[in-house]
């Protein structure tokens, strides 16, 4: 009898683990193309993480309320928008916003790193938490500097997954640093700038790696805001590779 309630109860969590409802995220690519090779930054997980520990990363997370509601400057390009809301549930202008005002606030959470204008003085009655120390450096997030490059969803029978969307942003768009973010004793305990080459030869997630190759084919492109937007899923157990 024992034996059977644990086989039921791997059973169920089985079940639990494929139904699981990925969550809404972003994550955000910052691009350096001042030189001859184009360069991205990475992080480095921390290794006593549960989920990808000691893994290069792009800075990035799951959407909060507050991003919903955060002020920012300039808009997102219209072709972004339409992109974020293609084989979405519940598309909408607000959503889309939102998961690029995430791919930054992550990015200064994990990096210091802030990406916006500070023409325009502090933001005023930011929602508290993230947002309040990131208007407080007197820095207006900028949506127009964003571009939309890639989504792919973790696939099912995993314990965590995200349904992320990937932005990219050039490093010409810093306004501002805060120092001592990045640590042994922080989510991402090194940062470094490496080009497309040395990227691949990070430890790295399979999906962060086909993500790289997407950006460097877009870059050698011309990284038009035409160019198609790669959304990878799973389907029978094989990737599908989809253009929005």
């Amino acid at each position: 009898m024992t034996d059977h309630t644990v086989t039921l109860t791997q059973a169920e969590r089985a079940r639990t683990a494929f139904n699981l409802r990925p969550k809404d995220a972003a994550t955000m690519l910052i691009l350096d193309r001042s030189g001859a090779r184009p360069k991205v930054l990475m992080g480095k997980r921390h290794p006593g993480h549960k989920f990808m520990p000691g893994k290069y990363v792009f800075p990035g997370g799951r959407i909060d309320a507050g991003d919903r509601r955060m002020v920012a400057t300039g808009a997102l390009p219209q072709i972004c928008e339409d992109r974020l809301g293609k084989r979405c549930l519940r598309p909408s202008a607000g959503k889309a916003r939102a998961l690029a005002l995430t791919a930054i606030r992550e990015t200064f959470e994990e990096t210091g790193l802030l990406f916006g204008s500070a023409e325009f003085g502090a933001p005023e009655s930011p929602p508290e938490g993230t947002w309040r120390d990131f208007a407080a450096q007197g820095v207006f997030p900028d949506l127009s500097a964003i571009s939309f490059v890639a989504r792919a969803i973790t696939p099912p029978r995993r314990p965590k997954r995200f349904d992320t969307r990937f932005f990219t942003i050039d490093s010409t768009a810093i306004a501002g640093k805060i120092e001592g973010v990045v640590g042994p004793d922080s989510e991402l305990v090194d940062l470094v700038w490496v080009d497309f080459d040395e990227a691949k030869e990070l430890d790295l997630p399979t999906i962060t790696k086909v993500i790289i190759q997407e950006v460097e084919a877009r870059i050698a492109a011309g990284f038009g805001a035409y160019l198609p937007v790669p959304f990878y899923w799973e389907k029978r157990g094989h990737f599908v590779r989809e253009e929005l």
